[in-house]
């Protein structure tokens, strides 16, 4: 007993008091020796039990998960940043999808876990999508001028001399003084550029490699020239009709029924393209299909100023009274009319969020409005006026005058004095147009082409899933088939897709009533008594009138209970009010004393 009570005492059942480990930081290179021996120390002694327990425990295998603050891993080591990085709030704000509604109750438990499991899902992809936007290699920048030196003093051949041999080449001109003036689109990837002279030559190229893709002169009037969703087809609306090409220059479609189209806009999402006339007809063409979705007469005359909303789809159309309206396929009116100018809209432009739009009309005025509120912001005062408009994907707004090119920068914030930068071109501008994913300003002029050079006027990193311009054939075929089977319907277009998500409370009345606008008569409805055909002369014109009068109540049975109980409501509320005055009449009160 008292050898082994010896053994017990030698052994300290308290081990010492280990110091805190140290950060990787705040070692030096001695530490690190000392630590190369100690490993190599204890590499040589026999593990103790408790690691082998844990090793069994863990199954076995080599290494380790990462711990948290205070816990260690098998090399012995602990973590010194433990848990996943935290992510900024202004990253998360960027990508956050609208407010989180209110659970259903609990005795709907099936449809709370969907919504919970939704709402965990939006939650892990803005965290995944804010995590990744601080890996993006591309930032957007400005041009900015030495002390004492205005940026629009700087011209495009002090550009191209400051900037790399491959922004540089993005700066040219296409001398084409035969067919102008031009229209020109970019593609939806900013790599394919399309351009329709006037007096009927169409071109469309890789602007990037300057390859040429087809080149035809279609031998008639050319008003506008659009790309369709993918760099393989576009439209032409020449001076009778409508006609569709592919990027070989091949006739694919003549549409007789859009006639006289003088502007055109297209749909990506709803592959809807948009047409306005000389006639004064908006219609929609389904290019999926190769179906008129709707032919809507606004009864506003000749339509030559058109833009569409990209964050909702809506149409705005500029009309010669100075009024802006704003249509979808779904209704024969217009959503909201606005009067802007004095004088006749000239052009119309809508930012990619969809909160402002930009117009410049006869007045000379070039305003800023915000079409949340439907108000004004900026008013500014050109003294030639502006004939053409148009917003890049970071807020740059261009607007030429004549033969001059200006672009301003935050025109809805603090007021403009002078603009961003001024270009002048070779002959009066018939349209301009920002590439998308590049710094470029195409505009297109009487004597042809010219690419400018604008710093700060895309947006620097792509959606490779949406828009890549560095796609194949392969890639885009694929793409294709996605957007086609994710194709979101005309009817869905409206003035908040916000309300798409939220849940409709309408009450059964109200549906109904719409049921019954929709299809012209009452389903519902009871069907009028008819007295059925009987023999030996008991289906006599007396006797089925007879028959008639007969149930000619039962019809009105539900009219005549209600008006009852209504009366019935109305004789019980008289007559507490009558026993409230009575009651208030009967108590008594100190000045009753004095009543004669």
């Amino acid at each position: 007993m008292a050898a082994s009570s010896d053994t017990m005492l030698k052994k300290p059942h308290v081990g010492k008091k280990r110091k805190p480990p140290t950060r990787y930081w705040e070692r030096t290179e001695e530490d690190g020796k000392n630590d190369g021996k100690k490993q190599k120390e204890g590499d040589n002694n026999e593990q103790t039990p408790q690691q082998n327990n844990t090793r069994t425990k863990k199954g076995g295998k080599r290494g380790g998960k990462r711990g948290g603050a205070g816990k260690k891993v098998i090399s012995g080591k602990s973590d010194p940043f433990p848990g996943s990085a935290p992510v900024p709030e202004e990253k998360l704000k960027k990508f956050r999808r609208g407010v989180k509604g209110e659970l259903p109750p609990r005795p709907q438990y099936k449809l709370r876990d969907v919504v919970i499991r939704s709402e965990a899902a939006s939650d892990l992809a803005q965290k995944q999508n804010a995590r990744y936007d601080l890996m993006l290699p591309e930032d957007a920048g400005f041009l900015e001028g030495d002390e004492d030196e205005d940026t629009c003093t700087i011209s495009q051949d002090d550009i191209v001399d400051a900037v790399d041999i491959t922004a540089g080449a993005k700066y040219f001109n296409l001398t084409l003084s035969q067919f102008g003036p031009y229209r020109l689109d970019y593609s939806k990837t900013g790599r394919h550029l399309l351009l329709g002279g006037r007096r009927g030559h169409v071109t469309c190229l890789d602007w990037q490699s300057k390859q040429l893709m087809c080149e035809m002169n279609v031998m008639e009037t050319v008003n506008d020239v659009k790309w369709l969703h993918s760099e393989a087809l576009f439209a032409v609306a020449q001076k009778k009709w409508l006609y569709i090409y592919d990027n070989k220059g091949i006739e694919l479609h003549c549409i007789r029924k859009f006639n006289d189209v003088l502007r055109m806009q297209f749909l990506p999402y709803h592959f809807l393209l948009a047409t306005a006339s000389a006639t004064g007809f908006l219609q929609y063409l389904d290019v999926s299909v190769g179906k008129e979705v709707v032919a809507i007469c606004t009864k506003a005359g000749r339509l030559d100023v058109m833009a569409h909303n990209p964050h909702n789809a809506i149409i705005h159309l500029g009309h010669s009274n100075g009024t802006v309206t704003l249509w979808t396929p779904n209704q024969r009116e217009p959503l909201v009319k606005m009067l802007c100018h004095q004088g006749g809209v000239r052009s119309v432009a809508v930012d990619k969020t969809g909160t402002y739009m930009v117009t410049s009309g006869m007045d000379k005025k070039l305003k800023v409005y915000d079409i949340r509120a439907y108000r004004p912001l900026q008013s500014y005062f050109l003294p030639a006026g502006a004939s053409c408009l148009s917003l890049s994907q970071r807020g740059l707004l261009s607007a030429a005058t004549g033969d001059i090119v200006q672009v301003y920068r935050d025109v809805w914030g603090i007021p403009v004095t002078k603009p961003y930068m001024a270009h002048r071109a070779k002959g009066s501008v018939w349209g301009v147009h920002f590439c998308p994913f590049e710094d470029v300003l195409g505009v297109g002029h009487g004597e042809g082409f010219t690419s400018m050079v604008v710093p700060g006027a895309g947006e620097p990193n792509f959606d490779g899933l949406d828009a890549n311009p560095y796609r194949s054939a392969k890639q885009r075929q694929e793409w294709e088939v996605k957007a086609l089977l994710e194709k979101i319907q005309p009817e869905l277009i409206g003035l908040d897709p916000s309300q798409l998500s939220q849940v409709d409370h309408s009450t059964w009345e109200q549906r109904h009533e719409d049921r019954v606008q929709v299809l012209g008569f009452d389903p519902l409805a009871k069907e009028k008594f008819t007295p059925r055909l009987k023999t030996k002369g008991r289906s006599s014109s007396g006797k089925v009138e007879k028959r008639k009068k007969q149930v000619a109540h039962e019809d009105q049975r539900d009219v005549i209970r209600q008006t009852v109980e209504d009366r019935m409501k109305i004789d019980k509320e008289r007559k507490e009010k009558e026993k409230k005055k009575a009651a208030a009449a009967g108590q008594k009160s100190a000045l009753d004393r004095f009543r004669k």
